[in-house]
């Protein structure tokens, strides 16, 4: 009896054994921990701007996004001489038509203080994007406090060109209008990005505006 428990035991053994080995058997998913969390994208653009019969500066804002974690650095936006930092989350969605939105939350300090709500949001469709961000800036007297908006309504005709429509609401520069309106152009080279802006360029508050941008 113990000689034929051997040889059943073998025989199953031996019929087993290329099933355990083979490359047929289903594969086992092992959480990653480094697929789990996302790295972090870091981006840094700046802005020279020269106002026609006005002053020159550059503003600048740094981005760090993790998964739907938001931060912002912003230098010379809110006026010059103003820095403010920010926090956010954002919600993305879509298919046909792709989508993010990003409450925004912080503070502003030098020429400018004041703690600061706002959004940002883009929608792409093919080759067409838009894209705009607007935050408040409350103050103590309310007859200082004011909105500021950036828009930007763009088509790519091949992956490395951007142009199109941009406009903005602001106070960084003096000029008698509450709204200006103009053009963009960009070009992209891998991480960096090229750009130029022009707002007004019929009038005598005209200004150029250009654009560094680098993103890893």
């Amino acid at each position: 009896m113990t000689l034929l428990r051997r040889a059943v035991a073998a025989l199953a053994a031996s019929m087993l054994a290329p099933l355990a080995w083979s490359g047929d058997a289903p594969a086992v998913d092992v959480p990653s921990d480094a697929a789990a969390t996302p790295p972090w994208s870091v981006a840094v653009t700046l802005y020279p701007t020269h106002v026609h019969g006005g002053e020159r500066y550059t503003s600048a804002i740094g981005i760090a996004e993790r998964g739907p974690v938001h931060l912002e650095a912003r230098v010379n936006y809110e006026s010059v001489g103003a820095r403010s930092a920010w926090l956010g989350w954002a919600f993305a969605g879509g298919e046909a038509v792709t989508w993010t939105f990003t409450p925004i939350v912080g503070g502003a300090w030098g020429t400018t203080q004041s703690f600061l709500a706002g959004f940002e949001a883009s929608a792409q469709w093919r080759q067409l994007d838009a894209y705009i961000e607007a935050e408040v800036v409350p103050t103590t007297s309310s007859s200082d406090s004011y909105v500021y908006a950036w828009s930007e309504l763009g088509w790519r005709p091949v992956e490395w060109l951007r142009v199109g429509l941009v406009g903005q609401r602001t106070r960084v520069r003096s000029t008698e209008r509450e709204l200006s309106r103009g053009v963009l152009a960009q070009v992209t080279f891998g991480p960096v990005t090229l750009g130029a802006y022009g707002f007004d360029l019929g009038s005598s508050e005209r200004t150029v505006m250009a654009m560094l941008g680098l993103k890893l």
